[in-house]
């Protein structure tokens, strides 16, 4: 039980900490001559992580982890952590194009379009096993898959137009 609520803990840290790092990024993105596209969906792509979490809050705070599962989450962090470095000053929860700016194709982007969103859709089936809630993890795979459906039409767009 202390173990469940750890990662928990760790896991909303690390959530509340990467808001703050987005919401930054953001700001000095948009103060460079950036815009966003997608606001309208941005607050489902919220609303479905904060649910996600609140759901493992309420469900496995008190459920033995399961190591396998947990290590894996752990690698996914690993990643998602390559994710944000290679990105910089760029990574953010939104879609913000910045005119003129070359596409990133260094690190992950070497080998994978939208790295974070495997990495997140990773971390939404994963979470949930290491808990031994498979039901629950694949529920928020399928939504994050529908939620991530709409958003890569909507940055696909943005991506092939003209960046200048």
């Amino acid at each position: 039980m202390i173990l469940s609520i750890l990662v928990l803990a760790l896991v909303t840290l690390q959530r509340l900490g990467e808001l703050v790092l987005a919401r930054r990024n953001t700001r000095r993105l948009l103060a460079r001559g950036a815009y966003e596209v997608g606001a309208s969906h941005y607050p489902l792509i919220v609303g479905l992580h904060a649910a996600w979490l609140a759901g493992l809050w309420l469900l496995a705070w008190d459920r033995p982890v399961i190591p396998l599962w947990l290590a894996v989450f752990i690698g996914l962090q690993g990643l998602r952590v390559w994710v944000i470095s290679t990105l910089g000053a760029r990574w953010t929860t939104r879609i913000i194009i910045l005119p003129g700016a070359p596409l990133v194709v260094g690190g992950p982007y070497r080998f994978v379009s939208h790295p974070n969103y495997v990495v997140v859709a990773g971390e939404m089936a994963v979470l949930p096993l290491a808990f031994g809630l498979p039901v629950y993890g694949l529920i928020f795979f399928l939504l994050n898959a529908a939620v991530l459906t709409l958003r890569l039409s909507v940055e696909a767009k943005a991506l092939a137009a003209p960046r200048v």
